[in-house]
């Protein structure tokens, strides 16, 4: 498998390194550099999303992060609202899913859109590695993992809230099943 040095470094980071694809063990020492995927994105260009200024994808992430236009996108963006009220009850023994608290500086009470903002507008270039604090309470988040690009999770990871589409009191299989049957009723 194929993955960035940023995505695979986290895995690294571990005495029994795992594929973050299939899983499978591998040794750290037989990884080798895909150089022509590099050339590829060194030599690719596309327009960012926010400015269309047209920039090689190997530096897309970088100019997407401080790019004004997609900062004044993202804080522009309307706050979700399901469309339906949940007919889950709540539970009284989980974690608090519903505010979070700044992994960089500590900020308290933040929904997940308002975490997305700040951490956008306030720490930007902070280049620490962090536990994002929306996995680390769901019910399959490591909260020892430290994100390699946390912005970047938060933009491309939670851009809905998981309250609307989880069932937490069911399992995973239950979960898949009830999806199947789901999507077999309705074609």
């Amino acid at each position: 498998h194929t993955f960035c040095g940023e995505c695979l470094q986290p895995c690294l980071q571990v005495p029994s390194p795992l594929c973050p694809l299939c899983r499978l063990p591998f040794d750290p020492k037989k990884v080798d550099k895909a150089t022509h995927v590099e050339k590829q994105l060194s030599s690719y260009k596309a327009p960012c999303r926010g400015c269309n200024k047209k920039v090689t994808l190997a530096k897309m992430r970088i100019h997407i992060s401080s790019c004004l236009k997609v900062q004044e996108q993202m804080a522009n963006c309307p706050k979700f609202v399901p469309v339906v009220p949940t007919s889950q009850p709540i539970p009284s023994n989980i974690p608090n899913r519903s505010t979070f608290a700044c992994p960089y500086c500590g900020a308290r009470n933040l929904d997940q859109q308002e975490l997305v903002k700040h951490c956008v507008e306030s720490h930007r270039s902070d280049p620490n590695r962090v536990v994002c604090p929306i996995c680390s309470a769901m019910p399959w988040g490591d909260p020892s993992y430290k994100s390699a690009n946390f912005l970047q999770h938060l933009l491309h990871r939670h851009k809905f809230s998981y309250d609307t589409f989880v069932d937490y009191s069911i399992d995973e299989e239950a979960a898949f099943q009830a999806a199947l049957a789901l999507s077999l009723s309705e074609n």
